[in-house]
């Protein structure tokens, strides 16, 4: 069959296909393709209540036999570091939780290995086995330090978000949508990146630490893009022009990071995935704005007892109920449209978020995803690259700039005097 042909009737064909082909098919392209999860907060879970992932129902979307049934090849574990520790012992709790993800992988040597390279990933898949990457979720882990960013990527960990909720020394954020008053003007501290926040970036190129957008602010996401060195990406975003978080990006962006070689890794949050969901969040976080002030106004001297009792009004909400999975799919879409398949993969935030799609409830599901595309007329190839293969080819690349910088000496820039948030 000429080649042009084949491309106009293999969709045709796959729309067409009965269930059980298209089920039997979608099996064995999830079977053989690497899946990689650049987001899942285990290590947070786990923190929060010990269990022993071999175990089903370990965390709420994670353990080793939900990992096999879902086909995931590669999760980044994120090493999450709150907002209310920047400034107060932030490198320690990194650390705790980096001790915690070699604990664990090295008390289940038959599922799981370490990883912190594509050739790595690419051989735990030969031998059958679940890589455990690592991530940085929050700038201010490094406590303004290179040498401790240096010393992370030395533990193994190979991205780091450079912001969470919070705006650092360095970097701006998004802000905290879920919170009663949202004002995104209160976080632009630098509008975008300061001269430490750039040299964090240069130096993350030069140790072949991937660079991550997710949180950051539209004028951080400019800055790093014009910084640069190597592609970066979004680890667990979606898409603004489908769902209007801050949080998600926008097309503009979406397009700058693929043309410099990156992915964007979407998110499995049904909030992310919706503007229904954005608009009734809002709503209702915007009525809890007088009951959040009078609590301010309590505990004046007190901000820790504050935000705990405010967290406790923000968690009486009533749960939203999921929406389809089909919503995720969407957005996965949305960017092959903007700025073509190479450009996406996924980023799910699993254990992070508290509001998975219906179908898609944990990492057992996985597979849908990819017989979803499949019904959608997508080829074979680019569901593959959607699972895993675009993020391998983005993380190789930032493994290339890495060696073609290995003349270059450690930068010693210091922050001197930050600024406070």
């Amino acid at each position: 069959m000429k080649s042009w042909l084949a491309a106009l009737l293999f969709p045709l064909l796959a729309l067409g296909a009965a269930p059980d082909d298209l089920a039997a098919r979608a099996a064995r392209v999830h079977r053989e393709a690497i899946v990689v999860d650049t987001h899942e907060d285990v290590p947070d879970a786990l923190a929060e209540k010990w269990a022993d992932i071999a175990v089903r129902g370990a965390t709420k979307h994670f353990d080793i036999p939900r990992a096999k049934e879902g086909g995931l090849t590669a999760p980044f574990f994120a090493v999450y570091v709150p907002a209310s520790l920047a400034d107060r012992g932030a490198a320690r709790l990194a650390l705790e939780r980096i001790d915690m993800v070699h604990r664990i992988v090295a008390d289940h040597p038959a599922d799981l290995t370490s990883a912190a390279s594509v050739a790595e990933i690419r051989r735990a898949k030969r031998d059958g086995k679940i890589a455990i990457l690592m991530g940085i979720e929050g700038g201010h882990a490094i406590e303004d330090s290179l040498g401790a960013l240096r010393d992370f990527q030395r533990l193994g960990v190979r991205y780091m978000t450079l912001t969470h909720t919070n705006s650092n020394h360095w970097a701006d954020s998004s802000g905290n949508f879920f919170a009663p008053r949202f004002d995104p003007q209160a976080a632009r501290v630098h509008q975008g990146l300061n001269g430490f926040g750039r040299a964090v970036v240069r130096e993350m190129n030069r140790i072949g630490m991937m660079v991550d957008v997710s949180h950051v602010s539209d004028e951080t996401i400019d800055d790093v893009l014009e910084t640069s060195r190597a592609p970066v990406f979004a680890s667990h975003s979606s898409c603004r022009a489908i769902a209007g978080l801050p949080r998600n990006l926008t097309d503009d962006h979406i397009r700058r990071i693929a043309d410099k070689g990156g992915v964007v890794m979407i998110n499995a949050s049904s909030i992310f995935s919706d503007q229904a969901s954005v608009d009734a969040v809002r709503a209702a976080l915007d009525a809890l704005q007088e009951p959040a002030a009078r609590i301010l106004a309590r505990y004046p001297d007190d901000p820790k007892r504050a935000q705990a009792e405010i967290d406790k009004l923000i968690d009486a909400l009533p749960p939203r109920p999921p929406v389809p999975f089909t919503k995720v799919v969407d957005h996965i879409e949305h960017v092959m449209k903007v700025a073509g398949p190479d450009a996406v993969g996924l980023g799910t935030d699993f254990d992070g978020i508290p509001d998975p799609p219906a179908g898609l409830e944990d990492v057992s599901k996985l597979p849908r995803i990819t017989e979803e595309l499949l019904r959608r007329g997508h080829s074979d190839e680019d569901v593959r690259k959607v699972l895993g293969e675009n993020f391998l080819r983005f993380f190789a690349k930032v493994e290339a700039v890495s060696r073609s910088l290995a003349g270059e000496p450690p930068a010693t820039d210091v922050l001197a005097a930050p600024q406070q948030d």
